[in-house]
């Protein structure tokens, strides 16, 4: 009994507390006291999240320079620098670690009540990006905002605010997530305005993600099977539609299922089988880094959407599941800062939480899918180590948020009050 007391008196800062009181989670490793005879637990953040999301940067910084510095070669891009790219990714990190810091220091009750007019204002930007002279036209579509020599990309902010808005939204209508038409029917059509702009633009991958963002919110805030079942046959009947009835989509479809035959390897498979022999060249340990050879104008993308295929061949397989086992490491520990602040009655924190690790999760995947053959060509970055400054800035402020959550409910464990 006294060393459970103990225990309970580490976890709380020194208060001692009845041994029957079990809290739902236990927080990360202690310190010592001055005296060094009880453990006491630090009331920050978890610092290993932050130490992986910046090996992730820091690897991604290295690998966008190393794609793209062959590219003023190319007639092109002669009038770039060999570092272009490096410059301006480098410029864009430090932005957004500071926009991270500051949105570290806004409350989590802040995010919510700020959560629905947060959503609105990223649906307007993604409107302006489809009126003339304003959004930014590159590669045939209308995805950006010229900033003077910047560009922003609305839509990496709507997956932000849609998870912002989705978990205020189950809050809310917490009491009712059992009626379809009361619960689900006004968060379907919002997301359907977002797509209505996508798809106009046109973005499919952004509107992918979102609307998994948005259904896995919904199924973690407890909406009624048979609802979410229903909500799943309807987004998959409207996304066979789309391909159905898009010639450049079924084109993609079919160059996935044979991209190597003579009619789609030097069109739209031309991609997929670069991505491949990249990442067969690579081997187990690759060639070493900058020795890739489908960089050299062959991979085209190689410093965004193509990442993965460079690091493939660069570093081999060893590369490669090492990207993914940190990946995967950076979506279970977002998912347990969720479920630890659900389990201490913080719902919104604890969904928007766990949104940005379905985000993180599934964005990476597609990604990581679409490099290695194994899903159809798509237009959607590895999060955090692909080159675009909007992506970067938007992943870091939705990192420093899922770090916040940490940092209130470890204070909320220690019975500090917000």
């Amino acid at each position: 009994m006294s060393a459970l007391l103990d225990r309970f008196t580490g976890w709380f800062g020194g208060a001692k507390r009845p041994a029957s009181i079990v809290l739902p989670v236990r927080l990360g490793a202690s310190r010592q006291t001055a005296t060094g005879s009880r453990p006491v637990q630090d009331m920050g953040f978890d610092q290993t999240l932050v130490w992986v999301t910046v090996a992730l940067l820091a690897w991604g910084l290295v690998m966008v320079y190393s794609a793209s510095i062959s590219m003023p070669e190319n007639p092109r891009f002669a009038q770039y620098t060999h570092t272009y790219f490096l410059s301006r990714h480098a410029i864009w990190l430090g932005l957004s670690f500071v926009a991270a810091l500051l949105a570290f220091q806004v409350p989590v009750a802040t995010w919510e009540k700020a959560a629905p007019w947060l959503f609105v204002v990223s649906l307007v930007l993604l409107a302006f990006v489809l009126l003339p002279g304003i959004g930014k036209k590159v590669y045939g579509a209308r995805r950006w905002i010229g900033l003077g020599p910047l560009s922003f990309q609305p839509s990496e902010l709507v997956k932000f605010t849609v998870l912002l808005y989705a978990a205020d939204y189950m809050v809310r209508k917490m009491e009712v997530k059992e009626r379809f038409f009361r619960a689900v029917l006004p968060m379907g059509a919002a997301v359907a305005v977002v797509g209505v702009l996508l798809l106009a633009e046109p973005d499919m991958g952004a509107f992918m993600v979102i609307a998994v963002i948005a259904m896995g919110i919904l199924f973690l805030g407890g909406v009624n099977a048979r609802m979410f079942f229903l909500i799943i046959t309807v987004l998959l009947v409207a996304f066979s539609l789309m391909i159905a009835t898009s010639e450049f989509r079924r084109e993609r479809i079919f160059a996935y299922l044979d991209p190597w035959s003579e009619k789609n390897a030097l069109a739209k498979g031309y991609q997929l089988t670069h991505s491949l022999i990249a990442i067969g060249r690579g081997e187990v340990f690759g060639v070493g880094l900058g020795g890739s050879v489908e960089k050299l104008h062959w991979l085209p993308e190689a410093h965004t959407d193509f990442l993965l295929a460079v690091i493939g061949e660069e570093f081999g397989l060893v590369g490669v599941i090492s990207v993914i086992g940190m990946f995967l490491w950076l979506t279970r520990r977002m998912m347990h800062i969720g479920r630890q602040a659900i389990a201490l009655d913080r719902v919104f924190a604890g969904l928007a939480a766990q949104g940005v690790g379905i985000w993180m999760g599934f964005q990476a995947f597609i990604n990581m899918g679409v490099n290695l053959g194994a899903l159809p060509t798509k237009g959607l970055t590895l999060p955090l180590m692909s080159y675009g400054g909007s992506a970067i800035i938007i992943n870091l402020v939705a990192i420093a948020f899922v770090l916040r959550v940490d940092y209130e409910s470890r204070q909320l464990m220690h019975g500090a009050r917000l």
